[in-house]
Parts: structure tokens; sequence; C-alpha cells
């Protein structure tokens, strides 16, 4: 599948090369630009993910954030989520690194969540555009809404 991807955005690259050479040139200075300024940030979780799984054994990311840690360990996954900022990008890649870790899907579910709904770091910045009472109302809404998700979640494995 990622080989059709890959001929496909090259045939695409040519194509747009063909009908206009400055402005392809142009838009992949810009990519890579793009390229050089989340890579820096991409390594950093990345490097610290791994640190922690490698300081960490199976058994203790099973006892904190494992299938088996329940909604304890959704609520602590939930809190770290709200307050830690990593881009999407970076989020992803880095769940896969704890459910391969051992993580259970329910925990990492409510860490996602979380992570893209929920900002405690950004709140001071979400208020001045929004105001107090909707910046937390929006916040609180979001938290819970990070447990409804984990609870589906843990329905639809529990299914399959």
């Amino acid at each position: 599948m990622n080989y059709i991807l890959y001929i496909g955005t090259g045939l695409l690259l040519s194509f747009s090369f063909i009908k206009d050479k400055k402005k392809t040139k142009m838009a992949l200075k810009k990519a890579w630009k793009a390229f050089e300024n989340i890579l820096a940030q991409f390594l950093v979780v990345i490097l610290m993910v791994s640190l922690l799984l490698s300081l960490m054994d199976s058994d203790m990311i099973l006892s904190i954030i494992g299938a088996e840690s329940g909604w304890v360990g959704v609520v602590l996954a939930s809190v770290v989520g709200a307050i830690t900022l990593i881009p999407g990008f970076v989020a992803f890649p880095t769940a896969a690194l704890l459910l391969q870790g051992g993580a259970g899907y329910m925990q990492i579910a409510a860490f996602i969540s979380t992570l893209m709904m929920v900002g405690v770091v950004t709140l001071p910045v979400e208020i001045s555009y929004f105001g107090k009472r909707l910046s937390f109302y929006r916040n609180i809404l979001a938290f819970g809404f990070s447990f409804i998700v984990a609870y589906v979640i843990g329905y639809v494995e529990a299914l399959v």
C-alpha cells in the first residue's frame, strides 16, 4: 500500500514539475522547511518515549496504563494527555510505541483524546480569545468526552 502512495506522489510531483517548475521548486522548499521545523519536536518526543520504554519494563507499563490497569489507568492517561503539549503528528506514533510496549487501547484512547482536545498548557491563550467561562467549559467537556471515547474503544475491543 505504501508503494502505491509513493508512486502516486512521485507521479503527481512530476506532473507539477512539468507544468510549472518554479512553483514546484518553491513548494518543495517550503515543505523542506516545514519538515525541518517538525523534525526536532518529533525526534525529542520519540527519544523521550524510547527512553521511557527502555527504563520501564513491560510489566510496569502494564500496571500503569495497561489493559489491566482499568479505569485508574484511563484516568492517569487522561491527566497526562491533558497537561502534555504534543502535536498530533507526534502523538500517534507515540501511541503506537506505547501500544507495542503493552499499553491498553482504552488508556491510549483516553491519552490521545485529551492530548488533542484538552489544553491545560494552552488554556491562557484560549481564555484570551474565548473568555474564561467558555474555555473552562470546553476543556471540562472535552476531558469528560475522553472517557466516553475510552469506554467506546474498550467496548469495541471487547467485541473483537
